[in-house]
């Protein structure tokens, strides 16, 4: 089967797809045919070596998390999956990116077959993040929330979980995304400089904080006068020594229960999942081009 692999930490002219065995699974264990797999900043961060010190990589290392397929053999015992069964989900292995991959069991749940493939193969590292932070930050009815990087790809998710717990968002973005934020209910601003005047310019008063960017977010949230328990970065780990706001993202978030919910609610066309681009197996490096450069609406997937 077909993989992507990278051999040392560097850009993207170090990831490779190569031929490797396709795994047999053990017990607990399910072999999905990968139809499509998103990619995420973090896995740009991990392959550049930026996060060796929390996410060392074993070389060869995949790559990898999110995963949507076809259930191809299960394991000894494996009894909640079939062959044939569509499947959305994740693995710990650093390995989705490939034309198939082996994952545990409870990693696992059905894709609606009104969610589309790109779409569930690009679910689990931005919507389980954006379901922690949204939780993180207690939002209630006539809450007005502040989202930085509101149309990224965990950020487009966070606006829309947010406006369905009943809050207003405020929603930072490049102009360029600002009628889609305000097609799901989002007050746009643009980032930049005096952006604190514009944000108070269409909120008086912020309750809460999302930041996915890093780059002073957290302490523009506190400048705003958000209490830190109500301030949650996913991005800006230094601010959460600093302030004492949150951190919750993925880890907090990451579950087949909180995918099924999600993939619900894409289902029943409460939540889109914007999908910037998709990009053959083979194209790795130019879907991690585009990822890079920033700015783009949604995910970046790769079908293998």
């Amino acid at each position: 089967m077909k993989a992507v692999r990278f051999a040392d930490y560097g850009g993207v002219d170090v990831l490779e797809v190569v031929e490797v065995p396709v795994p047999e699974p053990g017990p607990g264990q399910v072999l999905v045919q990968v139809k499509a797999a998103g990619i995420n900043p973090g896995e740009a961060k991990i392959r550049a070596g930026l996060l060796h010190a929390r996410w060392p990589a074993t070389f060869p290392s995949g790559e990898g998390s999110d995963l949507a397929g076809v259930v191809a053999s299960v394991g000894p015992a494996v009894t909640a999956f079939a062959d044939g069964d569509e499947v959305i989900g994740f693995t710990d292995s650093r390995a989705s990116q490939a034309e198939y991959v082996l994952t545990e069991v409870e990693h696992l749940t059905i894709k609606p077959a009104a969610v589309s493939w790109a779409v569930a193969g690009s679910l689990y590292v931005a919507g389980c993040t954006a379901y922690a932070a949204v939780r993180a930050v207690s939002l209630a009815p006539g809450d007005t929330v502040v989202v930085a990087g509101a149309a990224g790809g965990v950020g487009s998710i966070a606006v829309q979980l947010a406006r369905l717990a009943g809050a207003e968002v405020v929603g930072l973005a490049s102009e360029n995304h600002h009628d889609w934020l305000r097609s799901k209910g989002v007050i746009p601003v643009t980032y930049g400089d005096s952006v604190a005047d514009r944000i108070r310019a269409v909120a008086p008063k912020a309750d809460a904080f999302i930041d996915t960017v890093g780059a002073g977010y957290v302490r523009l949230a506190v400048d705003l006068g958000v209490s830190p328990d109500r301030i949650d970065t996913i991005a800006d780990f230094a601010a959460v020594q600093e302030y004492g706001v949150k951190a919750e993202g993925n880890a907090a978030g990451a579950s087949a229960s909180v995918l099924a919910e999600l993939a619900g609610l894409a289902a029943a066309g409460q939540l889109e999942v914007p999908i910037a681009a998709t990009f053959p197996l083979d194209q790795v490096r130019d879907a991690y081009r585009l990822l890079e450069h920033g700015h783009t609406l949604g995910k970046i997937v790769l079908i293998p």
